[in-house]
């Protein structure tokens, strides 16, 4: 009776405490518990990832309904976005590392200042992209290898997306500014709200209902921009409230050339961490290619499983560099060495749960995404040494997103570079070639290549100079 009692406490104390993570009752967390501290940024984070997820997902599933040059228009539109993706990412990290540790050092008006000199950054640079995107839409597309008859019907795309990429800027920036805050889930109720515009305005402008004519492809780029926007009249609109902990005033509303020099400082590496990543990604797929389309299917569909799966370990990523920033503006470093272990080994169980899956069921997984017998055998092959590579990468992961959350994102780009270029591309050529390993050798290359990512990041952050790095 007892021990029903106590589950049943335990029960209600888990519920209770899932309710104020999602409702962000609670910011700083340079006191109390750490574990609680994690369980509190962490899941909000984690539905946040899941939300930005859905944007592509459900976007590509309306416009796969148009045609074949629809889809093709938004994946080559995508891999320009990537540019303004790596922009956002970097400004995010920085505004996540200068906020999180004004806010520990119990300096909300700075914090503030630091995230409206964010915004103006982050405004100046969309320009540009939105002057590319309404004048050369076009030539983008052109240089990127569109056929005519895909530039015809698709600029409109292309078009609506670069021009409106402030949209997307603002809604990472200024999420990163409310995660560096400790208020984690008002990002999230932010992507939820810009994600069900975006889902019921998709087929609306896609196909037309009544009096709404359809625009076909480029009726997904306004549906988007309309969610997107929204999302971000919500979070300006709570930023220049009172009851922001990072409460943006009229004071704030001019610049501060020396924070700004400080943020595109700090931002630079980031966005070096995320062009590493996505080109070190794009020349695995050109060496996959060799073999053929079935290994190139295969690996692309493996990757897609595993990166969707794993969103858990960004949103504790997320929560370890959150974690970090305010400690060490709090002169907590001990504290935030002892977030960043906890976070590591609470990320290293879930992905080792999830490499079991993968492992015993690999092939079950790939078959829900195509069901040719070579397809299947690679993606099957694929999933299971990169899933057993991420048990080690665990550690990686929130390491390296841990020295971004102190304003050290020079040292994981440096890391990334040695481990991703200089190291597993060569590898996963060289196995795959010289050693006859064909498709294994690459996949080979991606497992051993992070688990030695987790190693040197390891060895790096045990020596501390983090814990020293001032923003």
């Amino acid at each position: 009776m007892t021990d029903n009692k106590s589950n049943g406490s335990l029960f209600l104390k888990f519920f209770r405490n899932l309710g104020k993570a999602i409702s962000g009752n609670e910011q700083n967390f340079t006191s109390g518990s750490i574990n609680r501290a994690i369980f509190m940024l962490s899941i909000p984070m984690i539905l946040e990832m899941l939300m930005e997820s859905l944007f592509a997902v459900f976007d590509i599933y309306f416009v796969g309904k148009v045609s074949v040059n629809a889809i093709a228009t938004v994946a080559l539109t995508e891999s320009v976005i990537m540019i303004v993706y790596a922009i956002a990412i970097g400004l995010s990290m920085a505004a996540t590392a200068m906020v999180a540790r004004r806010i520990g050092e119990k300096k909300p008006d700075a914090a503030a200042d630091a995230g409206m000199q964010a915004i103006f950054i982050t405004v100046f640079v969309s320009i540009f992209f939105s002057i590319a995107g309404i004048f050369f839409a076009k030539d983008i597309l052109r240089l990127m290898g569109g056929e005519e008859d895909l530039i015809a019907e698709g600029y409109g795309y292309t078009q609506i997306m670069l021009a409106g990429n402030v949209t997307v800027m603002l809604l990472f920036l200024i999420n990163a500014i409310f995660r560096g805050a400790g208020n984690a889930s008002i990002a999230m109720r932010v992507l939820i709200i810009a994600n069900g515009i975006n889902i019921i305005l998709d087929p609306l402008f896609i196909f037309g209902l009544g009096p709404i004519p359809g625009f076909g492809v480029k009726g997904a780029a306004i549906a988007t921009n309309i969610g997107r926007g929204v999302g971000v009249i919500i979070q300006l609109a709570t930023l220049m409230g009172s009851g922001s902990l990072v409460s943006i005033q009229r004071k704030h509303f001019k610049l501060n050339f020396e924070i700004i020099r400080s943020l595109v400082k700090v931002s630079l590496g980031g966005i070096g961490q995320y062009m590493i990543g996505t080109l070190s990604w794009l020349f695995l797929v050109r060496i996959s290619a060799i073999f053929g389309s079935a290994v190139l299917a295969g690996y692309a569909i493996a990757f897609r499983i595993i990166m969707f799966t794993i969103l858990p370990s960004w949103g504790l990523s997320n929560a370890a560099a959150t974690l970090v920033g305010q400690n060490l503006g709090a002169k907590q470093p001990e504290r935030a060495e002892k977030s960043v272990w906890k976070c590591a080994f609470y990320n290293m169980i879930f992905l080792a749960f999830v490499s079991v899956v993968f492992v015993t069921w690999a092939e079950e997984f790939v078959t829900l995404f195509s069901q040719e017998a070579e397809v299947v055998k690679y993606g099957a092959m694929g999933l299971r040494f990169i899933a057993c590579g991420y048990i080690f990468f665990a550690y990686g992961m929130v390491i390296g997103q841990s020295f971004n959350g102190a304003g050290d994102t020079k040292t994981p780009t440096i890391i990334n570079f040695f481990c991703f270029w200089t190291f597993e591309l060569p590898l996963a050529y060289v196995l795959a070639r010289n050693f006859n390993l064909g498709p294994m050798g690459i996949f080979l290359a991606i497992a051993i290549a992070v688990a030695v990512y987790a190693l040197v990041s390891i060895l790096v952050f045990r020596k501390g100079k983090w814990k020293t790095v001032q923003i």
